[in-house]
């Protein structure tokens, strides 16, 4: 309970180091856009392949429980519609990145800890925390909710995809997009997307900000960089849940 409590501070200490005026912008500008495309462009392809066939399964599994009943074939597309843009888009796609992202970034902070690259840049008056580990959360803030609206498209595709292997008709998946459209779900979406995003930054970056060791230290820590935003991903997904519905 004590080491947990410690580690909390710690990570509280860190966020409020990252909130500092930067000495040279241009250095800070810099790094943000490479942490923008290595975490969006080198991202794309596996949160649209991930999507597809996630939008496909939740089209074939409905369309199968409807089975013979009375409900009209046009749920299948509000369905998958809703279930990607409440909870898979925003949810599977940030799990995704925390294994993909957040290994990355513990790994990277990990290496330059442990080769003493960090402590070089301390000794030079660098603010390390505000220049390696706050351009990754900014980044991480800005283009998640991007790829989340890019996962939730591609879901939707997908299961419309699988709904025409069904022969369900375009027009009646089309129809289900349509019916009963609440913009506060597309709102809800990018406050979980923000949210999972800074989480799933943040905790990486201090796995690996804090590394100690050897390589199978760095090892560790993406490993447990991966599980705890995993894990957190999860418990506030259910609690923003539990207060925006």
């Amino acid at each position: 309970m004590i080491k947990t409590i410690s580690h909390f501070g710690a990570y509280v200490i860190m966020l409020k180091k990252m909130f500092t005026i930067p000495e040279k912008m241009y250095m800070y500008n810099k790094e943000l856009f490479r942490q923008m495309t290595n975490i969006g462009v080198g991202s794309l392809v596996i949160i649209a392949i991930i999507s597809l066939f996630i939008g496909a399964v939740t089209a074939v599994q409905f369309a199968y429980q409807l089975g013979n009943s009375f409900i009209p074939l046009y749920y299948v597309g509000y369905i998958v519609r809703d279930s990607m843009i409440i909870e898979l888009a925003p949810t599977f796609s940030c799990l995704v990145l925390a294994g993909k992202v957040g290994s990355n970034m513990a790994s990277e902070l990990g290496s330059m800890r442990i080769s003493e690259q960090i402590d070089a840049l301390e000794i030079m008056g660098v603010n390390t925390i505000s220049y390696l580990v706050g351009p990754k959360i900014l980044a991480s803030v800005i283009i998640v909710p991007v790829l989340v609206i890019y996962s939730a498209s591609f879901g939707i595709v997908g299961g419309l995809i699988a709904s025409a292997s069904r022969g369900i008709a375009t027009e009646t998946y089309i129809k289900g997009l349509h019916a009963w459209f609440d913009p506060f779900n597309v709102t809800m979406m990018i406050i979980k997307s923000i949210i999972f995003g800074f989480i799933l930054t943040s905790v990486s970056c201090y796995q690996g900000y804090y590394a100690n060791g050897g390589a199978l230290d760095i090892g560790a820590a993406s490993t447990r960089a991966v599980v705890y935003s995993s894990i957190l991903i999860l418990v506030f997904d259910y609690l923003i849940a539990s207060i925006l519905l």
